[in-house]
C-alpha cells in the first residue's frame, strides 16, 4: 500500500468515527480518519450529553471511558410539568436498573481523539472529501486519491458518504422546531424537565454543574437571533411554570440554534465496501437522546465485523451489517416518535387541534398513573 492508503478509511471525527477508529486500532487495524472541520472545532462543538448504559459499556470495555467515569454524572429521573400537575419518573427504579451518564459530547470527543492518536492512529483535520466509492473503496480528499480495503462513512447527514449509497430513504418531517439553547447557568432541576404548555414545549437538560441545555418550541423559520437573553428567560420561566415550581437559575445564553425536528431511515446502509454509521446512516430527532447512542452501537457492530474480516477473512458479519443495525434504528425511531407526540400538540382552536391536544393530555395522564406505561418509558428511554 502507498503512503495515502489504510486498511480502513473513516470519514468523520465525531463519536461514531472515533469509537470505530479506537476499536480498530486496538485490534491492530490500520485506519485513517478524515475530518472536514478543525480539531478545535470538533473538540468544542456542543451536541449530545446523555450516554446510555450500552454506550458506557462499549466505552468502558474498550478503555475509552476514563474521562466520563471520572467526570460524568449518573442521571435517572425525568420530571413532566403541565397545567394539571408535575410528576417524576425514576427510570432506574422502574426499568432494568439502567441510567444515563451525563457527559457532554465535546468532552467525549476530546477524550477519543487523544486516545486514538495515542494508539497510533492518524487524523487529517480540514480534509475536504469530494468523492466516495464503495465499489472500489476509494476516496478523493483534497484532490488526493486514497485507497482502502473498507470505508466507514461517519460524516453525518450532509456528508458525502450518505449520498454514495443508493437506497430508498424514508423521511419524516415532524413539523416542529426547537430553539436549542446553552446557558452558562447551573441546573435548575435535578431531573430532566419536560414542560407541556399552551405556548409550546420547553425542556431542561443538565450538562455540567455550570452549564444547562434548554429547548423552546418555536414556529418554523424562526430566527434565533431574535431571541434575546431576556426574552429567552421570560419564556422559559413561563413555560416551566417558575411561579409554581420555583425560578430558574439564569445566566448568559452562549448558544442559540434552530433544530427542525425530522427523521430519516434508509432501507440499507452499505454499498460494496462502504458502510454508514451514526447520522450518516439515519437521522433521529433529539427528543429521546438516541442519536449519539445509536452511533456508538453501530460503531461497535461494524468494528466487530471489520475485525472478523481482517483476522479470519470472514466477511459474513459485514454482509449482515444493515440487517443488524436497521431493526435497532427503527426501534429507536419508534420511541422518539412516541415521545414527540407526548410532548407536543398543535396550536389553534379548531376541532382537529383540540382533538390532538386531548390525545396528548391522555397520554401524559396514562404515563402518570399507569405502571405498565411507566415501565415502557423506562425501558425505552435509556435503552436501544
Amino acid at each position: 500500500m502507498g503512503k495515502n492508503d489504510a486498511d480502513v478509511l473513516i470519514l468523520g471525527a465525531g463519536p461514531a468515527g472515533l469509537v470505530l477508529g479506537n476499536l480498530l486500532r486496538a485490534a491492530g487495524i490500520d485506519c485513517l480518519i478524515l475530518e472536514r472541520r478543525s480539531r478545535e472545532h470538533v473538540e468544542n462543538r456542543s451536541r449530545a450529553g446523555f450516554l446510555a448504559a450500552n454506550s458506557v459499556r462499549v466505552l468502558t470495555e474498550n478503555g475509552l471511558a476514563d474521562g466520563l467515569l471520572r467526570n460524568g454524572a449518573e442521571h435517572d429521573t425525568c420530571a413532566f410539568r403541565s397545567d394539571r400537575a408535575e410528576f417524576e419518573l425514576n427510570y432506574r427504579e422502574l426499568g432494568r436498573g439502567e441510567v444515563h451518564t451525563v457527559y457532554p459530547q465535546q468532552f467525549l470527543v476530546t477524550d477519543l481523539i487523544a486516545e486514538f492518536l495515542s494508539r497510533g492512529g492518524e487524523i487529517r483535520f480540514g480534509a475536504e472529501v469530494s468523492s466516495v466509492s464503495g465499489t472500489d473503496a476509494t476516496v478523493i480528499a483534497d484532490d488526493l486519491l486514497l485507497r482502502a480495503k473498507y470505508i466507514a462513512g461517519c460524516d453525518g447527514r450532509r456528508g458525502v458518504s450518505r449520498r454514495s449509497v443508493p437506497a430508498r430513504v424514508f423521511p419524516r418531517d415532524h413539523g416542529i422546531s426547537w430553539l436549542a439553547l446553552l446557558a452558562e447557568a447551573p441546573p435548575s432541576m435535578s431531573a430532566t424537565g419536560y414542560a407541556i404548555h399552551e405556548r409550546g414545549f420547553a425542556g431542561h437538560m443538565t450538562r455540567t454543574s455550570t452549564v444547562t441545555r434548554y429547548y423552546l418550541e418555536v414556529p418554523r423559520g424562526e430566527d434565533p437571533d431574535d431571541w434575546t437573553d431576556e426574552r429567552v428567560w421570560d419564556e422559559l420561566n413561563l413555560r416551566m411554570r417558575a411561579e409554581q415550581y420555583g425560578p430558574l437559575k439564569q445566566g448568559a445564553i452562549v448558544e442559540r440554534r434552530i433544530v427542525d425536528m425530522g427523521s430519516h431511515v434508509m432501507d440499507k446502509i452499505q454499498r460494496g465496501n462502504l458502510f454508514l454509521v451514526g447520522d450518516a446512516a439515519s437521522l433521529i430527532s433529539p427528543a429521546a437522546a438516541k442519536g449519539a447512542n445509536l452511533a456508538v452501537l453501530e460503531a461497535e457492530i461494524l468494528a466487530r465485523a471489520l475485525i472478523a474480516a481482517h483476522r479470519k477473512k470472514d466477511t459474513a458479519p459485514l454482509d449482515r451489517y444493515s440487517a443488524e443495525c436497521l431493526p435497532r434504528i427503527w426501534h429507536a425511531q419508534e420511541f422518539s416518535h412516541w415521545l414527540i407526540n407526548l410532548l407536543h400538540g398543535p396550536s389553534g382552536h379548531d376541532d382537529e387541534a383540540v382533538f390532538q391536544r386531548a390525545l396528548r393530555d391522555a397520554r401524559l395522564e396514562s404515563l402518570r398513573v399507569s405502571r405498565a406505561h411507566q415501565d415502557f418509558f423506562a425501558e425505552n428511554y435509556v435503552g436501544i
